[in-house]
C-alpha cells in the first residue's frame, strides 16, 4: 500500500458522541437471539497508558451494557502469539479472546490461517477504509488507528531548540541516555534512511540499516517495552527515544518536561488492531465480536484514543486540543509525505528476521 493511498484514507475527524455504542445498539430482535453470555472475555493489551485508555474507553464500558467483565491480559504480542497459533493448530481453545496487536503482527497470523473473519461487523460500514485490511482476504483483522514512532527528547537536552536528525543519537554525549524498544520495532525503516539507503531497497537490501544500528550499539542504549519509555523520561534516565508519541506524551501528562518532532529524514507510522483467534465456543465468538465492533464505535473511540493520543478510524473524532497540527497525529497529505509506511505484508513476513537481527547486534 503507497502512502498516497493510505494518506487518502485518513481525513480530519469532527466531534460528536453517540449515547450508545454503535456496536452494541441492535434491533430487539437480534437482541433476544443473542447467544449466553460469557462471565468474561480475556483481550490482550500493552501496559501502561495503552490499557489504562482501552480500559477506560472500551472494556469498561462494555462491561456496563453487557455485564461481561473484561479481563486484560499483559502478555507481549510476539510471546502470546506462537501459544495462538499452537492451540488452533492442536484444537484447543485458545488462551484469549481478542488480541490486540500490531497490524504487522496480526497480518503473519492472517495469513498463517488463525484468524476469524470480522466481515459482519456492523460498525464496519461507517468507519473509515483504513479500518479494513489489505491485501488479506476476507476481514480477519480490523485496524483501529494510526501511530507514529517519533524522536522523544527532553527540552533540557537542546537548549538551542528540537533535534532535526536521528543522527543525533550518535552524539557522544548521549551514550547511555537513549532509549529504543527491545526488538527495535519502529527504528528499523529510519536506520535504513539515516545511514543512507532508501526505503525502497526494503527488505531487498537493509544493510545501511544494520550499519547504523551497529554504530548506535556503542551507544548503550537502554531497550524496552511501552511503559519502560514514561518510567525512563519521568526518572529523568534518557534524553532522546524512538518511541511511540503516546509514550511521551504520558510521560509529559504526569509532569515530565518532554516533548517530540518528526526529523527530517522522518519516521515510521503504522496501525494497530484487533483480532479474534479460531477455535472459541460460538457463544464467546459472538461477544468477542461484539467486543470489537463497540472498539469501533465513536463513542468508544473518542475516549480510548483521547487517552493515547492517536487518530481513529471512527467518524465524528475530535483531535486532543494538546495535538492539533502536531505531527505525531498525522491527518492530512501534507503530513503523511513526512512519514514512512512499510506495507503490512513485508513487515509480517521480515519482522521476526529484523527483530532478531536487531537483537544480535545489540548483544553482541
Amino acid at each position: 500500500m503507497s502512502e498516497a493511498s493510505f494518506s487518502t484514507s485518513r481525513r480530519r475527524l469532527l466531534g460528536g458522541a453517540t449515547a450508545l455504542g454503535a456496536g452494541l445498539a441492535m434491533p430487539a430482535i437480534l437482541r433476544a437471539q443473542e447467544p449466553a453470555k460469557p462471565a468474561e472475555l480475556i483481550v490482550r493489551a500493552w501496559g501502561g497508558v495503552w490499557v489504562d485508555s482501552l480500559k477506560k474507553g472500551v472494556s469498561d464500558p462494555f462491561t456496563a451494557r453487557t455485564g461481561i467483565a473484561i479481563r486484560h491480559d499483559l502478555t507481549e504480542d510476539n510471546e502470546i502469539k506462537p501459544r495462538i497459533w499452537a492451540a488452533v493448530a492442536q484444537g484447543r481453545t485458545p488462551p484469549i479472546h481478542v488480541n490486540w496487536d500490531t497490524t504487522a503482527n496480526a497480518t503473519s497470523s492472517a495469513l498463517r490461517g488463525v484468524c476469524e473473519d470480522l466481515s459482519d461487523l456492523p460498525n464496519l460500514a461507517k468507519v473509515l477504509p483504513l479500518a479494513k485490511p489489505i491485501g488479506l482476504t476476507g476481514v480477519p483483522i480490523v485496524n483501529l488507528y494510526s501511530y507514529v514512532y517519533v524522536l522523544a527528547y527532553r527540552p533540557e537536552a537542546f537548549p538551542g531548540g528540537p533535534p532535526t536528525s536521528w543522527n543525533v543519537l550518535l552524539e557522544p554525549r548521549f551514550k547511555g541516555r537513549i532509549a529504543l524498544y527491545n526488538d527495535g520495532i519502529g527504528f528499523h525503516p529510519v536506520a535504513q534512511v539515516v545511514g543512507g539507503g532508501k526505503v525502497s531497497d526494503i527488505p531487498g537490501n537493509m544493510e545501511a540499516c544494520w550499519a547504523f544500528i551497529r554504530k548506535l550499539k556503542e551507544q548503550k542504549p537502554l531497550l524496552g517495552e511501552d511503559p519502560d519509555f514514561t518510567n525512563w523520561f519521568q526518572k529523568g534516565e534518557i534524553d532522546v527515544a524512538c518511541t511511540i508519541s503516546s509514550n511521551a506524551r504520558e510521560a509529559k501528562a504526569k509532569g515530565v518536561n518532554v516533548a517530540w518532532t518528526v526529523p527530517k529524514e522522518g519516521a515510521k507510522v503504522d496501525t494497530d488492531g484487533m483480532w479474534i483467534p479460531k477455535g472459541l465456543p460460538a457463544n464467546e465468538l459472538y461477544w468477542a465480536k461484539r467486543y470489537i465492533d463497540f472498539a469501533l464505535s465513536t463513542e468508544a473511540q473518542q475516549v480510548w484514543l483521547d487517552g493515547l493520543g492517536l487518530p481513529g478510524v471512527a467518524p465524528g473524532l475530535k483531535p486532543p486540543a494538546d495535538l492539533v497540527g502536531d505531527p505525531s497525529y498525522p491527518t492530512t497529505e501534507k503530513d503523511y509525505e513526512r512519514l514512512i509506511l512499510i506495507p503490512p505484508k513485508i513487515q509480517a513476513e521480515h519482522t521476526a528476521e529484523w527483530f532478531a537481527r536487531f537483537k544480535e547486534i545489540m548483544q553482541s
